[in-house]
């Protein structure tokens, strides 16, 4: 055990030794260079030289164009080309394998060679249909004309005026203002315009209840109300709808106010709308605005 750690102290003072490099001139001997250096420091001092010179090769071939000369790297940009090249080729040969099939089946198509399903419009032969009884019931025909016989369900309110139309109703006037444009059934326009002044309130012509309450792209903030004998008014473009599906409200009753929405129409106004038995008919001829 002696013998190792003793020749372990040895290796160490050797390696630790000075040891001096001089630099003679051959004819007068004059000393013109001195190193004094141990052999662990020689070590270190090549081991230092060599870390750094890796380094450094190392950063000019990763930061420098010197890397395109080396086999195996290539540029960048050229790298971003050919995969642009490679995803456009294969774009084309998609389209051009989709163009080839439609090529061929309009070929198919007008020679003929149309190849049919016969598995389609196969009749199923395992039962028979021809005895089935398609009548109803009598439980069936009493709960039909049980529930035909209910009112429940309709809007059309006020049967009893139905026999004299809609010429004796006091129609209130939703909007007072100007009129810019007309009824005129011949250009499918079902109603009047009616500009009126900003945030202004919009009324109900009639007690109805609102069985619309919508946005279109077309016709903006639209609601609408059913009235009795059929009849139906509509308000369209409206900026804020103040009543919701299912509410009753009453003639003179705010239900909106005055906008600009939608895309069919270039400024504040309100059109009007009055439909009587599925037909549209005009305002002006029962109300003044």
């Amino acid at each position: 055990m002696s013998q190792e750690k003793e020749k372990k102290r040895r290796f160490i003072d050797r390696i630790r030794h000075r040891y001096r490099l001089v630099v003679m001139n051959d004819d007068t001997f004059e000393e013109n260079f001195s190193l004094r250096l141990t052999p662990l420091g020689f070590f270190i001092l090549l081991a230092a030289v060599t870390i750094i010179m890796t380094m450094l090769v190392t950063s000019i071939i990763a930061f420098t164009p010197v890397r395109e000369y080396i086999p195996g790297y290539a540029d960048v940009g050229m790298r971003r080309d050919l995969i642009k090249l490679k995803l456009n080729s294969d774009s084309l040969e998609q389209a051009l394998i989709e163009q080839n099939a439609f090529i061929q089946n309009v070929g198919n198509v007008l020679k003929g060679n149309i190849k049919t399903d016969s598995s389609q419009n196969r009749p199923d032969k395992s039962k028979d249909y021809s005895k089935l009884n398609l009548n109803a019931s009598v439980k069936e025909e009493a709960l039909r004309k049980n529930f035909e016989s209910q009112d429940k369900y309709s809007l059309a309110y006020g049967t009893e005026s139905n026999k004299t139309g809609i010429s004796n109703f006091f129609f209130f006037t939703p909007l007072k203002g100007t009129i810019t444009e007309q009824f005129k059934t011949s250009e499918q326009h079902f109603g009047v315009d009616v500009v009126g002044p900003e945030n202004e309130a919009v009324k109900a012509t009639l007690d109805g209840t609102v069985i619309l309450a919508t946005w279109s792209s077309e016709t903006g903030y639209t609601l609408t109300v059913q009235h009795s004998n059929d009849l139906i008014s509509v308000y369209k473009h409206n900026s804020v709808l103040l009543k919701k599906v299912g509410d009753y409200v009453k003639a003179g009753e705010a239900i909106a106010i005055i906008g600009n929405s939608g895309e069919q129409t270039s400024g504040p106004h309100l059109h009007f709308e009055l439909w009587y038995n599925g037909k549209a008919i005009d305002p002006q001829d029962y109300m003044v605005f």
